[in-house]
């Protein structure tokens, strides 16, 4: 793509210019004469056909074309003169983006991730949560965190974790729960897999059930949320809600599980990952390998 061309001298002469309101204060501030800040707007303004100051007898005027302009090149050389100095520092802060499915990123990746800033200081983490649907180019993502079977076409995967799901529930709730069977008169709370229970049941030798009374939710989050208030028995991954079993808001009744998949990091085939993708994924598989 060929970039347009940019007059930088006459912009930084406009910038202080509409800043100070005065070509002889911005003369000042850049060390060169008043004429001088007057002939490169002026040429800036011919490049652009658009007038950007009103001379007035005392001063200068903004035009609106001028109020437009203005913000967006104080904030282009405020961002110039940060990176030159970081730079200059020998400290270049790099931004990863990653995009998590939120029951890994709140109850697995957000409590370690002072430890991966501690490791690497220089690397900006910007982390935003979705529900196990995600488009890695479209949404501008380094890398995402998913949960399946590592199969995404045009992605690379690595697996992170297994998730095992079991049944869990308020302690008063699990007080009922004598075998698997108890289960089925109770409300079943389910994610969009809607084998998830009859896998379970299957897995806890329990005959095939009846219609199962569920609710669907679309969040692992949401549903735990559910369970914690009793609005039924959830299957969820215990690995993945330690604080709240810890704190005894929620109990595991039956230690059956299942696993139907993996937790993947996976980034674009298309897309050479970059040194701080590299250490967030060595980071990520040393954290992981010490999960549980």
């Amino acid at each position: 793509m060929t970039r347009p061309y940019l007059p930088l001298n006459a912009l930084r002469a406009f910038e202080a210019a509409a800043r100070h309101a005065s070509f002889t204060r911005a003369a000042e501030e850049l060390h060169v004469t008043q004429a001088a800040v007057s002939h490169q707007v002026k040429q800036l303004e011919l490049h652009l056909n658009r007038r950007l100051f009103r001379r007035l007898p005392r001063g200068l005027a903004i035009t609106p074309e001028g109020e437009a302009l203005l913000p967006v090149m104080g904030d282009a050389f405020d961002r110039m003169g940060e990176m030159l100095q970081r730079l200059q520092d020998g400290e270049v802060r790099e931004i990863l983006t990653v995009g998590a499915v939120g029951t890994f990123a709140v109850g697995w990746l957000l409590p370690r991730l002072d430890d991966f800033h501690a490791r690497h200081p220089l690397i900006e983490v910007r982390l935003s949560t979705h529900n196990n649907k995600v488009d890695l180019a479209t949404e501008g993502l380094d890398c995402a965190i998913r949960f399946g079977d590592g199969t995404w076409h045009g992605n690379e995967a690595m697996p992170l974790c297994e998730a095992p799901l079991s049944p869990i529930c308020t302690p008063a709730l699990a007080a009922g729960l004598a075998h698997p069977t108890d289960l089925l008169s109770h409300t079943l709370l389910r994610s969009y897999r809607e084998q998830e229970w009859p896998q379970w049941f299957a897995t806890a030798r329990v005959a095939p059930p009846p219609p199962l009374r569920t609710m669907l939710f679309d969040s692992s989050l949401a549903m735990m949320e559910a369970a914690r208030q009793g609005a039924g028995v959830a299957l969820l991954p215990p690995c993945m809600f330690t604080h709240a079993l810890a704190m005894g808001e929620v109990v595991q009744p039956f230690p059956t599980s299942i696993s139907l998949g993996s937790y993947w990091l996976t980034w674009l085939k298309s897309r050479e990952p970059t040194p701080c993708l590299g250490a967030f994924r060595d980071w990520l598989v040393e954290a992981a390998g010490r999960l549980g």
